[in-house]
């Protein structure tokens, strides 16, 4: 897969990361034995392609601001009657 992304001229960027994401990444680096470019190459590659699992957010994104009412429904009591019964 990473061998695709050698047919073009490359352009350098970089990525300040979370620890944990950093560390992430040096696993699956290791892991995998293939260097981080490839993997947060192929990590791109498949969001762009979308390929990558969406986020409920993205699944309802056309839903948002479609229906009338209180935006946290906890807001009127009640809505919570009976609840736990």
């Amino acid at each position: 897969m990473a061998d695709r992304y050698y047919t073009s001229a490359m352009k350098t960027i970089s990525v300040k990361l979370p620890e944990g994401l950093a560390r992430w990444l040096e696993r699956e680096s290791a892991t995998r034995r293939r260097s981080r470019s490839d993997i947060v190459r192929e990590a791109l590659e498949s969001r762009r392609l979308g390929s990558a699992e969406p986020t409920m957010a993205d699944v309802l994104a056309d839903l948002a601001g479609t229906i009338d009412g209180p935006r946290d429904l906890s807001v009127n009591p009640r809505h919570l009657d009976g609840l736990g019964r």
